[in-house]
This record gives structure tokens, C-alpha cells and sequence, in this order.
């Protein structure tokens, strides 16, 4: 496809427009959601607080391994020889891992504990981004996206029951701060890996990201050692199998849906905007502002779905956002790029932390509550691991990504429908009964 330069200045006008105007709506959205954060935040104990400190700074190097690569990857495929479908296993092979890692996530926590497993995934994380420094070829390239996927898995897997453990009725404000910290990751990864670059190698912007992530390791060992109550001691748990149980099930797939719509823009969106006139900066800040919106809605549907029990209604809002958000840059991406961006932005960075926090709710006790989410996270990200493959392929086979944004839009119908399902009433009526593993 041929860009015009007209094109590319047609699209920074707009997209320097569009951030200012999303930058005044975040500040009037995000308003009301500290005065809550604020109200609830002020009972924590000082431990708490260690450790909300702490799981922001992990959270923020949950995704920089994933969300760096599509804005460099034009300068990566013109320094080594990188196909779309294999730079899709940059994003592919990390969230297989995650997905497979997280059904024994809890299984190789046991002899170190969960928190002391979370320390140790950091320092494998940060061997995985180091390595890219000298990352000589796409072997060891897509080497070190699989080593950082399965410590991400590992960090995710147990994160969900120490957060549930440590802050109890609390949990799902946390989890809004939590998932709004992998947001915030990405959006940062994306804005300042391209600007990096300019200056440094690509190689010594992607491996950059290891200070981030051993700052998050010195701050979670730090506040390993601080004293916790009684009541937030983590406590052991019957095991449950999951396997046959059919809310697991739709859970799984509902959270497949969302992380396949997540993962595949992290990987495609920035190259996408490359190919409709954009420079590789405009594309970095164009994923930066998804990320935003990721941000804004990770903070503010969490707020919103508290206020009731039933969160089916703020489920479809979010599904809505997404259809209509792909529907637009599959049929009409000159027309409203930043809104077709923003909606898509909103939707998934709602979805995400929604599928986690329903996915707890179904359970009280703790680790019962955190082995359903490694469960129902460990299916979904297989099933979306192939997404973004799928989208590379019919990018290099059709020279166009409207067919894939098509198929995302057409799985937000079926999200709709799966979060039609889950009314309170269902939590007990599926996990009433469960058998041992």
C-alpha cells in the first residue's frame, strides 16, 4: 500500500487533537473514581499499601515484553529477516505460555509460596528482557518473548488470590488499580520504546525495559518482609477440578474473546497504522492512545460494575464498544481512525479487568477463587495465543487487515452473548456442588 504524506499529516492533526480532547474527558472521568479510590483506599494499613505499591509495579511490567514490539517492528524486519506471520510469534508464543503456565502456576508456587514465586518470575522476567540487548537474529529474539511469557504467566496466575487474600471486600478495587497498571505498562512501552529507538538501537530500546522490572522486584521483596494481620494470611484451600464444570467453561471463553480483541491490536495496530500513512512515532502514540482509553476504562467499568452485584449490564456496554470500534477500522478507518481507536481502547481495557473480577466472585475462599482464575486464564490465553498468528497470516496472504478486524468485531457478539449468563444467581448455583481434582 502506497503512503502519501498528506495522509500521514491528515492523521498526526488528528490524532493531536483527539489526545487533548481524550486527556480533558479522562481528567472529568477519572474524578469521581478517586474520590472512591480515596474513601476506600484510606483504611488500608500500612502493610496494605507496601503492597499495593508493590503489585502496581509488577503489573507494570506485565506487558512492555508484548506491547514494544509492534511499534519497532518495521526497523526489526529491516535489520533481520521477520515475516508478519513470524513476527506474530512474538505475540503468540508469550500468551501461549501464559496460557499454559497457568494451570501449574500454583502447582510450582508450592514450595516457595505464592509470593515468593511472584520474586522469582520478576527475575526471569528480567533475564528475558536483558537478553534482548543482544538479540543477534528472530530465533532468540522470539526465544526471549517466550521465556518473558511464561514469567508473566506465573506473576499472573498468583496475583488475583494474593490480591483476594490480602485485601478481602476490597479486592475488586484493587483489581481495578491492578489491571490498570498492565494498561498503563503497555501505554508506556508503546509511547517511549519508538522515541527510545530514535536515539538508541532497537535492540537497546527493548532491553531498556529490565530497569522497570528490577525497581518491582527490589519494591516486592521489600514488602515481603513487612508484617501482615492474620486475616490476610493466605490460607490452603480443597482442590477443585475445573475441567467439567461449564460456568469454568464460559468463563474461559468469555475471557478468550477479550484477551483475543487485546492481544491482536498489541501486535497489529501499530504496524496497521503504519500501512495507512502513519510514521512509526504516529503509530507508537496511536497504540499509546488505545492504551490510554485502556487505562481510563480499566479504572472507571471496575468503579461502575461495584455499584451492583450483576455486572452483565456494564458487560454489554463493553461489547458494544468493541464491535462498533472494529466494525469502523475494518469498513471506515478514514473516517474516524481516533474514534474507532478509542472505542476499541474502551472496550477491551473494560473487558479484561470485568472477566477477572466475575471470575472471583463465583468463589469466597481465596486460593479456590484464584485456582478458577489461573483456569479460566490458562484456557483463554491459549485460544486467543492464536490470534494474532491468524491475523498475520491473513494480513500476508490478503495485503489487508479488514478481514481480521472483521472476525474481532464478530467476537464481541459472541462476548455479548456469554455475558448475558452471568447473573449472581448463577455463582452458587454452578460451584454449589464442585468435585475434587
Amino acid at each position: 500500500m502506497s503512503i502519501s504524506s498528506s495522509s500521514a499529516n491528515s492523521a498526526a492533526t488528528t490524532a493531536t487533537v483527539a489526545n487533548g480532547e481524550l486527556a480533558n474527558s479522562a481528567t472529568a472521568t477519572v474524578q469521581p473514581i478517586g474520590k472512591l479510590a480515596s474513601a476506600s483506599a484510606s483504611a488500608l494499613s500500612a502493610a496494605q499499601w507496601l503492597c499495593l505499591l508493590a503489585i502496581v509495579l509488577v503489573a507494570l511490567n506485565l506487558r512492555p515484553a508484548l506491547a514494544a514490539i509492534g511499534p519497532l517492528l518495521q526497523a526489526i524486519q529491516g535489520d533481520i529477516s521477520l515475516s508478519f506471520s513470524a513476527a506474530s510469534l512474538l505475540t503468540t508464543l508469550p500468551v501461549l505460555a501464559m496460557g499454559l503456565f497457568s494451570f501449574v502456576g500454583f502447582r510450582l508456587a508450592t514450595p516457595l509460596g505464592l509470593e515468593r514465586t511472584v520474586a522469582a518470575a520478576l527475575v526471569v522476567l528480567a533475564m528475558a528482557t536483558a537478553l534482548r540487548f543482544w538479540a543477534p537474529n528472530a530465533g532468540l529474539l522470539i526465544s526471549t518473548a517466550l521465556l518473558a511469557g511464561m514469567a508473566i504467566a506465573m506473576i499472573q496466575t498468583l496475583l488475583p488470590a494474593i490480591i483476594k487474600a490480602r485485601f478481602a471486600e476490597k479486592t475488586p478495587l484493587i483489581m481495578g488499580f491492578y489491571v490498570t497498571a498492565i494498561m498503563s505498562g503497555a501505554a508506556i512501552a508503546a509511547i517511549s520504546t519508538p522515541l527510545l529507538a530514535s536515539s538508541l538501537s532497537w535492540r537497546m530500546s527493548l532491553g531498556s525495559w529490565v530497569l522497570l522490572a528490577l525497581f518491582a522486584l527490589l519494591i516486592w521483596c521489600w514488602q515481603l518482609k513487612a508484617p501482615k494481620a492474620a486475616s490476610q494470611a493466605i490460607a490452603p484451600a480443597p482442590a477443585f477440578s475445573f475441567w467439567r464444570n461449564k460456568r469454568s467453561w464460559q468463563l474461559a471463553v468469555f475471557f478468550a474473546l477479550g484477551t483475543s480483541c487485546y492481544v491482536s491490536v498489541l501486535a497489529w495496530l501499530a504496524p496497521y497504522a503504519i500501512e495507512q500513512g502513519l510514521t512509526a512515532k504516529q503509530a507508537g502514540l496511536l497504540l499509546g492512545f488505545l492504551t490510554s482509553c485502556e487505562v481510563v476504562a480499566g479504572l472507571f467499568f471496575p468503579w461502575l460494575a461495584m455499584r451492583s452485584r450483576d455486572k452483565r449490564q456494564v458487560i454489554a456496554i463493553l461489547c458494544v464498544l468493541q464491535l462498533l470500534g472494529f466494525s469502523g477500522l475494518a469498513l471506515l478507518p478514514d473516517t474516524a481512525l481516533l474514534l474507532w481507536v478509542a472505542m476499541i481502547g474502551l472496550g477491551i481495557g473494560g473487558i479484561f479487568p470485568l472477566a477477572i473480577i466475575i471470575t472471583m466472585d463465583h468463589l469466597d475462599n481465596p486460593v479456590q477463587a484464584g485456582r478458577l482464575t489461573a483456569f479460566v486464564q490458562g484456557v483463554g490465553y491459549i485460544m486467543a495465543a492464536f490470534t494474532p498468528w491468524i491475523a498475520g497470516g491473513l494480513r500476508d496472504s490478503l495485503q489487508s487487515f479488514t478481514l481480521a478486524w472483521l472476525l474481532l468485531a464478530a467476537s464481541s457478539v459472541l462476548a455479548l452473548y456469554l455475558g448475558t449468563k452471568f447473573s449472581v444467581a448463577s455463582y452458587r448455583q454452578h460451584f454449589a456442588v464442585t468435585s475434587p481434582a
